[in-house]
């Protein structure tokens, strides 16, 4: 604020009182953030480490690499080890045949101990082959779906982030905005207790402050609902956060070109990836239907004892050890049309992953846009709060001056503070969403990263009100003046008449 060199001293107290009123109810109600204010990295770094959502795609992922082996076991030989021991007891009778000779009796054992290794390696098995490939294709998905739940742990801790701050700027605006208001109010009173204004001002500041009263109280629950969306992302409280500083350059996107942009996150998107990887999955699902028209052909080999100690027939032990090597193979003749069937079914499936990759690509490109649209719009609606925000001010300043010498009313002055703090409000908020929209461009073009983060940690301060350009409180604010309608009814409810301009005050 300038002062003209020929101005008189009780001018410049006058706006002085002005500039203090103004700067006083942020100063007074925003305290100073504490040593262990946590920044956006932190809160990051946090979330990696307790947000159950990503320990479930961590745990995803580790589930998915495991289709890779498993499609491989099936191209590898297979061994198969069989053991036997039996003991046989026989019970046999004597019978006398007419004109023969007598036959034996009695009980006999014998046992029977046998093992035997089976092996069988695929030389042809092209359904086989299929499987090992789509486990291939579902490992490297895995990976991309990991990475994409990585991209939204950042955007999903920096929305949550910025969300508190935005709460707490708020609350902190409510409690000034309130601050102000009481000033005024005891203002108003002041000037109806010695005759130079009405009731009227008075009433108006009292209702101004109950509804700001209001305001603070839903502000206070918002802010503690937010402040328990983040926690639940990093898995500890939050108290304070470090907040923007009043400079910070807001990065915006390079290349300044929405089409290339449009055209990387059709490349690049990691939701345009994953498609493109069910696509190619889905096509080598049709080639595995296909195969079930195709012979297979397996080396089989088997190595095997047997030591038996007698049979039914005979009481003579036999021991022997067996072994053969041969190729097999099986040809599908008939199937009942169930091959056919299912080779239609994949063709129609391939043809909704291709479908699917197409939608992909366009939503990944519109989003892309979108996101470019909302960070160079932001830059420039930023741009237009900031002088906005300077205008309000001037007009608070002009309001209280041309109230203090009577050319304007109480109203006047509460109008103008209310557009002050609701400039001051939007001003934040356009200055968060216009970060958040940069870290979804990033996203939806599969560039995003922690260096990302860093970056923006970069414009972080650790004192609480430095968007608005305020330096830390040296004092407290004054008390919340009485109703000045209680005073008024004490009196007998008498209604004063305005001085008019001009005219001296005690």
């Amino acid at each position: 604020m300038t002062f003209a060199p020929n101005a008189q001293p009780g001018a410049i107290r006058t706006r002085l009182a002005i500039a203090v009123s103004l700067l006083g109810p942020l100063l007074a109600l925003m305290p100073a953030a504490p040593a262990s204010a946590a920044d956006l990295l932190q809160v990051y770094r946090d979330a990696q480490a307790n947000d159950a959502q990503f320990a479930s795609a961590r745990a995803q992922l580790l589930a998915t690499r495991e289709k890779l082996p498993q499609g491989r076991a099936g191209l590898l030989p297979q061994v198969v080890g069989t053991a036997g021991a039996n003991r046989t007891k026989l019970d046999q009778t004597a019978s006398l045949p007419i004109g023969g000779a007598p036959s034996a009796s009695g009980t006999r054992f014998f046992n029977n101990n046998n093992w035997q290794l089976q092996l069988s390696q695929p030389l042809f098995r092209w359904d086989r082959w299929e499987t090992y490939k789509q486990g291939e294709l579902a490992a490297q998905a895995g990976e991309v779906t990991f990475h994409q739940a990585e991209l939204d742990l950042i955007t999903r801790s920096a929305q949550a982030y910025f969300d508190v701050l935005a709460a707490q700027d708020n609350l902190y605006l409510a409690r000034a905005q309130k601050k102000a208001i009481s000033e005024q109010l005891e203002q108003a009173r002041r000037n109806f207790e010695v005759g130079t204004a009405t009731i009227v001002d008075a009433n108006d500041a009292q209702a101004r402050f109950d509804l700001a009263t209001s305001t603070e109280i839903a502000a206070q629950s918002d802010l503690e609902i937010k402040r328990a969306t983040l926690q639940q992302i990093t898995g500890k409280p939050v108290d304070e956060l470090m907040g923007l500083r009043a400079e910070a350059p807001i990065p915006g996107p390079q290349p300044p070109d929405v089409n290339a942009w449009a055209a990387q996150a059709e490349t690049s998107n990691l939701q345009v990836n994953l498609a493109s990887y069910n696509l190619e999955t889905a096509q080598r699902e049709t080639n595995k239907a296909k195969a079930g028209h195709l012979p297979s052909v397996d080396l089989v080999a088997s190595y095997g004892f047997n030591n038996q100690t007698g049979s039914a027939t005979q009481a003579i032990s036999t021991h022997y050890n067996a072994s053969q090597i041969g190729v097999q193979l099986t040809l599908p003749i008939f199937a009942g049309g169930q091959i056919q069937s299912r080779v239609r079914e994949t063709l129609a499936l391939a043809d909704k992953a291709a479908s699917d990759l197409e939608f992909a690509r366009r939503t990944a490109a519109q989003t892309a846009r979108q996101t470019y649209s909302g960070v160079s719009n932001g830059l420039a609606q930023v741009k237009a709060l900031e002088a906005a925000e300077r205008s309000a001010t001037s007009a608070v300043e002009s309001n209280q001056l041309g109230y203090e010498v009577g050319v304007r009313i109480n109203i006047d002055v509460l109008n103008a503070e209310a557009q002050l703090f609701s400039t001051r409000r939007d001003l934040a908020k356009a200055r968060y969403d216009t970060i958040m929209n940069g870290l979804r461009l990033k996203a939806s073009t599969g560039v995003l990263q922690e260096e990302d983060v860093v970056q923006i940690n970069t414009l972080l301060t650790s004192v609480p009100g430095a968007l608005y350009k305020l330096p830390v409180p040296a004092q407290a604010g004054a008390k919340v003046p009485a109703n000045p309608r209680a005073s008024s009814a004490e009196r007998g409810g008498m209604r004063r008449e305005a001085t008019p301009a001009g005219t001296p005050r005690s």
